[in-house]
């Protein structure tokens, strides 16, 4: 997976606190060896603290923008990790006529309820002219015309 340039940037800013950190902690090694071990027992739960805060929120939290992973493999294979309007795959083909828009104020086709569906888990169309989504497909026509 490739690093963005914001991941990039804190890895580069987290690398330089690590390494000026060591380097203060030597120089007070240097000058009173039993400071030096205090500073970094504090310093070592301190540092524990927040990891174990960061893991956390890595993992738990990116509940609403985290999207799932999608993939898509084989020939003309089409995977999305929300709904999908139209997809043509095959040659020649011509796009499938738009679904009727429903009448305003009325509830979507689901139920009253009902609203956009995204994936949760994972996507994957694999195989030749395959097609997944995450959420509802509209029109779909993977064949030759």
């Amino acid at each position: 997976m490739a690093a963005t340039a914001r991941s990039q940037a804190l890895l580069r800013s987290g690398v330089g606190v690590a390494a000026a950190g060591v380097v203060a902690l030597l120089v007070v090694a240097f000058v009173d060896l039993g400071k030096a071990d205090q500073i970094a027992s504090v310093t070592g739960v301190v540092l524990a603290v927040a990891g174990l805060g960061l893991s956390l929120w890595a993992q738990f939290g990116h509940s609403g923008g985290r999207a799932a992973p999608v993939e898509a493999s084989g020939t003309r294979s089409v995977a999305a990790g929300g709904g999908i309007g139209t997809v043509v795959t095959g040659d020649g083909v011509r796009t499938p006529p738009a679904s009727p828009a429903p009448p305003a104020g009325a509830p979507p086709a689901g139920g009253p309820t009902a609203g956009p569906v995204t994936a949760s888990g994972p996507v994957t169309a694999s195989g030749e002219r395959s097609v997944a989504a995450g959420g509802d497909i509209g029109n779909v026509s993977t064949g030759d015309a």
